[in-house]
């Protein structure tokens, strides 16, 4: 698609309508890098590199490749916030190739660093047959604004975790993802958040292959005024296919989290195993957490299909234990925090990946309490 002709469909687009749950809590004029939906600004380059986790050079196997040979539009074309993505990212496209068959013995970190002001990428992941490999995608930087589209696909048989850390520091993110799933394949995708002041992320994932699974994580973390939301849709659309969403967010400060969930189970899905879980932890009086589960079951025989959600404060016999334990007041709180997050953050890699994460999680916890 052409920058002149994807910019013509994102302007083509009339404002979404606030009654749409998809964007009650976060309207797209809000989102919109200026405000002024009609209005494509010019933008920045952020500078993107990959390593092993370890800061080693990655093996034979894997390339990151500037630009992108094609883009699948069917899946985002349908949205104002790909569409608007897709054409502002035309100076700013990357591939992550991993060759069928490729095992990763080290998670691979991908680094995206935002400059000051405005400015958005487009990072696609092509995953090869049969390959197992560990992708954390970091984002950090002080921008104003940053826009993300990651359109994802992993081949039949592939084993994959992917890791989308945002650290931005302050500003705006719009992250949108499209994630295809192949026959038998599995993805783990994790989605750990502690930066920027305000987020949208629309994450899709497409089950449309026999025995494609999925396991969706959330661990985040909204402190002072930050408004952080976002929106999973998950579609079942092929035999013996299983998700699982489970979003944990804590909520300190005025901050205000959002997790809508949508699974979408289509007629012919039979033997689909779908569930979904939001868990809020609240940690201050004026913090705000909304959760909305939505299920779409169009076929009568499948294993299950549930969700549910669960909001409230922190234990206050587990924090007066731990302070019997030795703990002071703020101690005992950050660790039940951390428990709390590290429930999801603990099933989204390997060993490394944890440890990772649970080091980044412990710095962030440091600044809140």
């Amino acid at each position: 698609m052409s920058e002149l002709t994807s910019m013509n469909q994102y302007l083509s687009y009339d404002e979404p309508d606030k009654s749409n749950h998809l964007w009650k809590y976060t309207p797209w004029r809000r989102i919109h890098p200026t405000g002024k939906i009609k209005e494509m600004p010019e933008m920045d380059i952020p500078t993107i590199e990959i390593s092993n986790l370890d800061n080693s050079e990655v093996p034979d196997g894997i390339e990151l490749l500037e630009n992108i040979t094609e883009i699948d539009k069917d899946k985002i074309s349908d949205n104002i916030a790909a569409s608007f993505l897709l054409s502002s990212t035309h100076s700013s496209r990357w591939t992550l190739s991993v060759k069928s068959g490729f095992i990763a013995d080290l998670p691979i970190l991908v680094d995206i660093h935002c400059h000051e002001g405005i400015s958005s990428l487009h990072l696609e992941l092509d995953i090869g047959k049969m390959a197992e490999i560990e992708v954390i995608t970091r984002i950090n930087g002080n921008c104003e604004w940053f826009g993300l589209l990651r359109t994802v696909k992993i081949q039949n048989g592939a084993n994959v975790n992917d890791i989308v850390v945002n650290l931005q520091n302050g500003g705006s993110l719009l992250r949108f993802e499209s994630v295809d799933i192949g026959r038998d394949a599995q993805i783990s995708a994790g989605t750990v958040s502690s930066g920027s002041e305000k987020t949208k992320a629309d994450l899709r994932y497409f089950l449309e292959e026999p025995g494609s699974n999925l396991k969706s994580l959330g661990s985040i973390l909204s402190v002072e005024k930050m408004h952080l939301d976002h929106h999973i849709e998950i579609l079942h659309d092929s035999p013996e296919t299983q998700s699982r969403l489970s979003w944990h967010s804590a909520c300190s400060g005025s901050s205000k989290t959002i997790g809508t969930g949508m699974l979408r189970v289509k007629d012919g899905a039979i033997g689909a195993d779908a569930a979904q879980i939001f868990h809020n932890l609240l940690l201050s009086r004026d913090a705000e957490a909304d959760s909305i589960p939505e299920l779409e079951v169009m076929e009568h025989d499948v294993v299950g299909c549930g969700h549910g959600t669960a909001n409230g404060p922190i234990d206050e016999d587990q924090k007066f234990y731990l302070e019997s334990r030795g703990f002071n007041p703020s101690e005992s709180k950050a660790a039940l925090i951390a428990a709390f997050l590290n429930t999801t953050l603990s099933q989204m890699g390997s060993e490394k990946t944890h440890q990772w994460l649970v080091g980044l999680l412990s710095d962030e916890l440091e600044l809140l309490v």
